[in-house]
């Protein structure tokens, strides 16, 4: 079968190869891909800038049909519609495995990082990771499950309440998720972005976001002061990675607020403000990726429309058009890019 695999580190080195169609073993569901979106890891990956077991078929976001399951498997039959965690492996017996936060278990392996992962036909999936598909959510919807899991997965590390200003920076895919998971909880949503955001902000509005702020045409702080007499944001959600971001979500926080850094920084050592954090007596958290309990809340919210996923897609590339996904990607004309496969 014909599959897009990181063959080695350093930057490109992604090539469609051929290769054999996988076996599912015991406690294993065989799944055929309908689409596989493309992460910000993978654009990182294919960079270099990411380090992954190559060779491996890329690809962790990804929905699709179950075509064969293994012995010891009675969950999901063929034909089911399903997506999957990323987990493919953890260790079982560290303490985080053990409160199912296998995101960080030291010994996890992920699909499309050290196992062949949804660029591709077929990919296996472990029984446990696998989730049937509700009946108002789509294969393409499905296929952003696991970014919708992680900004689920961030919300639930803050305490939102009805009536809460929640700014989130950066109006990538993660940011646009995060939003619409915001306001779930019963926020007020103010996303910001840059001047060659204006796609995005504008996909904001569309899905039904409360205010949008070009930070390079208006003052944020004013902004968030003029809806808050003067307090400051509840939380802050930085999706973008950027320092500048990171100091500006810090400085329009209120006193005793909350700021969760999602987005990746390209450089692993940030300069942060300790002396606002002190003062103000913000609360700060991580957040990294997903777990199992942020999958079936997060098929929920897009089976009752309160995250409306889809409305996000705006190119579709088959896997021999890497090139061209890549730079609507970096040109900013995409939001989210999704692959399918071929024969």
């Amino acid at each position: 079968m014909k599959s897009l695999v990181k063959t080695e580190l350093g930057f490109g080195n992604l090539f469609v190869q051929d290769k054999p169609e996988p076996s599912v073993g015991k406690g294993q569901v065989k799944i055929e891909v309908k689409y596989a979106g493309i992460c910000g890891s993978d654009i990182h990956t294919y960079e270099g800038h990411y380090k992954v077991a190559a060779p491996v078929t890329l690809g962790h976001e990804f929905a699709g049909e179950v075509v064969e399951v293994g012995e010891d498997v009675t969950e999901f039959t063929i034909g089911d519609r399903v997506t999957s965690e990323t987990t493919f492996y953890i260790c079982g017996e560290c303490e985080y495995c053990k409160t199912q936060d296998y995101n960080l278990c030291n010994h996890r392996k992920g699909l499309g990082t050290q196992q062949d992962g949804g660029f591709a036909k077929y990919l296996i999936a472990r029984k446990e990771s696998v989730h049937h598909l509700p009946e108002h959510v789509d294969y393409q919807s499905a296929a952003m499950t696991e970014p919708l899991a992680c900004t689920h997965h961030a919300v639930a590390k803050t305490d939102i309440y009805e009536g809460d200003i929640v700014v989130v920076i950066g109006p990538g895919p993660i940011g646009l998720l995060a939003a619409q998971v915001a306001k779930s909880r019963g926020a007020t949503v103010i996303i910001t972005g840059l001047t060659n955001d204006k796609v995005r902000l504008d996909k904001a509005k569309e899905v039904g976001i409360d205010y949008t702020v070009n930070t390079q045409e208006a003052d944020l702080k004013e902004f968030v002061n003029e809806l808050t007499n003067g307090y400051g944001a509840d939380v802050v959600f930085e999706c973008s990675g950027a320092v500048p971001a990171a100091k500006q979500g810090l400085d329009v926080l209120r006193k005793k607020g909350q700021y969760a850094q999602v987005g990746l920084f390209a450089q692993p050592e940030v300069s942060f403000d300790l002396e606002k954090i002190i003062q103000k007596e913000i609360r700060v958290v991580g957040s990294r990726s997903q777990k199992p309990a942020d999958w079936e809340p997060s098929l929920a919210l897009m089976n009752t429309g309160k995250v409306n996923a889809k409305a996000l897609v705006t190119h579709i590339f088959d896997i021999t058009q890497w090139d061209e996904a890549y730079q609507v990607i970096k040109s900013g004309e995409a939001i989210k890019v999704l692959l399918t496969p071929i024969d």
